[in-house]
């Protein structure tokens, strides 16, 4: 229990010490350390308890809910102050419901506000800290020199770095928190912390545009946060559904009386989770510092929303309420994905990509069986890895070149090798063998084709599966595209933020290798103890693996065989020499350059076109898990 109290507690300490932090170099010591303090115990936590099962500890509850929930009253008055003082007023009501809710829970109902355990921890719970701790801590690093950059790319921006990293290690703080905890009440306590810290760094510039995407955010996680409210006071009002102890909830067996709270907490957890009709908030916080993207996308905000869904995965398992979840989630997959294609700005296209992949994981989830929660937590897992990466190295790229648009990166390979090698590792790991996201997404098609229905998750993942392939593939071209007379722009070790990049490239590759390990030490244990059978991958683990290896050793091998014989020819355009800087003679004796341009099929895939309908559809989906979920009891 004590590292699971250091995990939620040490960042803490680690925020307040930074608000008096003002020089960079020490900032990046006591980050730099804190980072390792904290990846050291994430990496114990998997050392002492992979083979543990589930273990709870009783934790003490009666000042530390007490203390919650005064800070949940704070952090009420602090969302009515600003509402107040940007004029959002349904900002304020959204927290005024809460508020109200909350106090009318511990008054109602005191004595059905205890878990046996407070804390718990399982293999899932210590794969979500592996992320957090490790990924999360390793933005933090990142941030502190790229924070340095970006007030010197931005004067006009009042510097708040002291706020800034507080609220960065608040927010790993409270998702280590969420993880652990058994007691649904300190769930939503450390939920609504996640809210309150993305509004902050969100709108950390003070820009118009910066304030209103942030209060977006935070009306739509509040409209989450009052369900997650509604759904503990169902809870605590019904004698036979467990309480507000989330093992003996999920262990109750009573579906028709659990699937009505656990609707409202997965209709929270597709808010949190970005999934539509509320992605726009997660679109609308591109324009916080790259950092925050990362964090938003890796490690804290929207994984808190899958990691709700995926544990409430038995209870949705085999109901209609759960297909209807199920569905959001796949709608949400290949609408985000088609927007993808439309999109040149880098940032946007890992957002879309982003609410896409959290849609997959979603559909497995609402869905529910064995194999698809198997699947949807390796995705968790890769998705985490590959998608800090291309955020922190798309910040990186932005600040050495000033554009983070797809087409400026054309030649990355040339001005910034080693950025342009890292970036393609990235994105090879969201769609490539022997990346994990297509393995993972393989398993899904084979889960789905033995559910009812599950044709039509097979189809709608074909075909957004496809619609990838094709926004990572341009991308991926720009960034290996071989140009001439360019001026390579990559700096050395200490000029660069290299050592975050570094290691999480290393991991988005270990992976790969640790690929069956992980499975069958961690996520297979985890299926076997919620639904008392294996997905049957173990026995393949092996194959798999080399398979994996294999694949990954064809590419620099192939280099070496065919370096002696490659030819470096001048561009071919259709009988013109073209001279080593890419111009050549035209019609009319014009001299034109020779250049390059994706398809963005704007007209059939932009947001314009594709974004309403599929909110509409997934609206009408959220109500029908409503109304499923009370004709099931």
């Amino acid at each position: 229990m004590q590292t699971l109290l250091f995990l939620i507690l040490f960042p803490i300490l680690v925020a307040c010490l930074l608000l008096f932090v003002k020089r960079t170099t020490l900032r990046y010591a006591v980050v730099a350390l804190s980072a390792l303090a904290i990846g050291g115990a994430s990496i114990y936590l998997l050392m002492r308890y992979a083979f543990a099962g589930a273990v709870y500890f009783a934790a003490p509850s009666e000042a530390a809910s007490l203390a919650m929930v005064a800070i949940e009253m704070v952090l009420a008055l602090f969302i009515i102050y600003m509402g107040a003082k940007f004029r959002n007023y349904l900002a304020i009501a959204l927290a005024v419901v809460q508020a109200a809710l909350i106090v009318y829970l511990e008054m109602t109902f005191p004595e059905n506000l205890h878990a046996a355990n407070n804390l718990f921890i399982d293999q899932f719970s210590i794969i979500m800290a592996l992320i957090i701790g490790i990924i999360g801590s390793l933005i933090a690093v990142y941030a502190v020199r790229y924070m340095e950059t970006y007030h010197h790319h931005h004067p006009e921006v009042r510097d708040r770095q002291k706020m800034f990293f507080f609220v960065i290690f608040a927010f790993l703080a409270a998702m280590f928190g969420l993880v652990f905890s058994n007691n649904l009440m300190w769930v939503f306590f450390f939920w609504e912390i996640t809210t309150i810290s993305s509004f902050l760094l969100i709108g950390y510039s003070e820009t118009d545009e910066a304030t209103r995407n942030a209060f977006r955010a935070l009306v739509m996680n509040l409209l989450g946060g009052v369900a997650f409210v509604a759904a503990i006071i169902y809870l605590a009002a019904e004698p036979a559904s467990g309480g507000i102890d989330l093992a003996r909830v999920l262990a109750s067996g009573d579906t028709a009386v659990i699937l009505i709270p656990a609707v409202l907490i997965g209709f929270a957890g597709i808010t949190k989770a970005a999934l539509m009709p509320f992605s726009s908030w997660l679109l609308g916080a591109m324009v916080a510092p790259t950092p925050v993207s990362a964090l938003l996308h890796s490690s804290t905000m929207v994984k808190a929303g899958v990691y709700i869904l995926v544990r409430f995965a038995p209870v949705f398992a085999g109901t209609f309420a759960g297909f209807s979840v199920g569905l959001v989630g796949a709608v949400t997959f290949v609408v985000a994905s088609a927007i993808a294609i439309s999109q040149s700005n880098a940032k946007l296209v890992l957002a879309y990509s982003t609410i896409a992949n959290l849609g997959l994981i979603a559909a497995c989830a609402g869905v529910g069986t064995h194999m698809l929660v198997w699947a949807a937590i390796l995705l968790i897992i890769f998705h985490a890895v590959a998608k800090s990466l291309l955020f922190l190295g798309t910040g990186a790229i932005e600040h050495r070149t000033g554009s983070r648009d797809i087409e400026d990166m054309e030649g990355l390979i040339v001005r910034m090798p080693k950025m342009a090698v890292m970036m393609f590792i990235g994105i090879a790991g969201m769609f490539l063998a022997p990346f994990g996201m297509l393995v993972s997404k393989w398993a899904a098609i084979e889960a789905f084709v033995q559910v009812p229905f599950g044709l039509v998750f097979v189809a709608i993942l074909a075909y957004g599966s496809a619609v990838t392939v094709f926004f990572w593939a341009k991308w991926m071209g720009k960034l290996v595209t071989v140009t001439r007379e360019v001026e390579r722009i990559e700096k050395g070790f200490l000029e660069e933020p290299w050592a975050p990049l570094y290691i999480i490239t290393g991991l988005v590759v270990a992976a790969v290798f640790l690929f069956p390990v992980i499975s069958s030490t961690l996520i297979e244990p985890y299926v076997l103890a919620i639904y008392g059978i294996t997905t049957g991958l173990a026995q393949t683990n092996v194959a798999i693996m080399l398979l994996m290896m294999a694949l990954l050793l064809i590419l620099p091998v192939s280099f070496f065989l065919f370096r002696r014989t490659a030819k470096h020819l001048p561009a071919y355009m259709g009988g013109r020499p073209a001279t080593p800087d890419l111009h050549f003679a035209g019609s009319l004796g014009m001299t034109r350059e020779a250049q390059t341009r994706n398809y963005y099929l704007t007209d059939y895939f932009g947001e314009a076109r594709l974004f309403r309908p599929g909110a509409v559809v997934c609206i009408v989906l959220i109500l029908a898990s409503w109304v499923l979920a009370g004709v099931a009891l």
